[in-house]
């Protein structure tokens, strides 16, 4: 087997891998803190919770990956031409896997617990009856629609070849916070498919029956996010497109490093190129 062939196998075991982990501990702890400690945090903290752990995962997977454990965020990067198809769904599959096995693992512990009810319920969204302000289907479609937005918007914004890599995480893991705070008490927050598939799968009756929305409304938002962004930073695709046309093609790069976290892309000193500055020294 080629050398290169077996390296580029092992960069995609290894980003599809962290997306998997990287999700279904998204699940596990930030549902968890509601599923298991709603009643004592509150929203604010719940939403802290799914905002810290974000962060959290971020700096753990977020150079070999990006960090995206969430379809909407992959679908975001996908229309900005960071990533090929075949990289997206491969991602979209680890994500919807692991958020599934997130909800499974959380479902064995909650189970534990005297007197907690997880039918209909476990941290699934709703709406309607299923809200807790009984806001309806059509707000609720809306309301994940712009919360989607602003999450997806922030990535692209913060993963941009002019973003610093020690704040890049801290922005989603903020975003994310924030549209916890508003999204919670109409819908209990998505704004990532994956997220709200696990727990309806495990919670059954109405979750079900409102997952299409859930699954759907991210989406949405998640291309007008990338949509906005390539209208406001036009100079980002062309950048890259000029850099290949000049050094040839090579990986893209998230959150300052290439995937795999293989240092510098090539030309740089490694590869007998001038010498090179990172976001940190720049």
């Amino acid at each position: 087997m080629d050398t290169s062939t077996a390296e580029t196998r092992t960069i995609e075991t290894r980003t599809v891998v962290s997306e998997f982990v990287g999700t279904a501990m998204l699940v596990f702890f930030g549902v968890g803190s509601l599923v298991l400690a709603g009643d004592y945090i509150n929203a604010v903290g719940i939403s802290f919770a799914f905002g810290f752990t974000l962060i959290a995962i971020a700096y753990a997977f977020g150079r070999i990956s990006g960090c995206h454990v969430n379809p909407a965020i992959t679908l975001g990067v996908l229309l900005a031409k960071r990533i090929d198809v075949r990289t997206a769904v491969e991602y979209w599959v680890a994500q919807l896997v692991g958020g599934i096995v997130g909800a499974a693992v959380l479902f064995l512990l909650a189970k534990q617990v005297p007197r907690l009810v997880t039918s209909d319920a476990f941290g699934s969204n709703g709406y309607g009856g299923r809200s807790p302000v009984g806001i309806g289907g059509g707000g609720a479609f809306l309301a994940e629609v712009l919360l989607t937005f602003l999450l997806v918007f922030v990535f692209l914004t913060v993963t941009s070849r002019i973003a610093l890599v020690g704040v890049g995480p801290l922005a989603v893991g903020v975003a994310l916070t924030a549209v916890n705070l508003v999204g919670i008490p109409l819908t209990w927050t998505s704004v990532n498919p994956a997220r709200s598939l696990g727990p309806a799968l495990f919670a059954g009756g109405g979750a079900l029956s409102q997952l299409w929305l859930f699954l759907v409304a991210p989406l949405v938002g998640g291309v007008l996010a990338a949509g906005l962004h390539m209208v406001t930073h036009p100079g980002h695709p062309v950048a890259v497109e000029e850099e290949e046309e000049a050094a040839g093609p090579h990986p893209h790069t998230l959150w300052g490093r290439r995937p795999g976290g293989r240092g510098p892309a090539a030309g740089g000193p490694e590869a007998g190129g001038p010498e090179t500055k990172g976001p940190e020294a720049a």
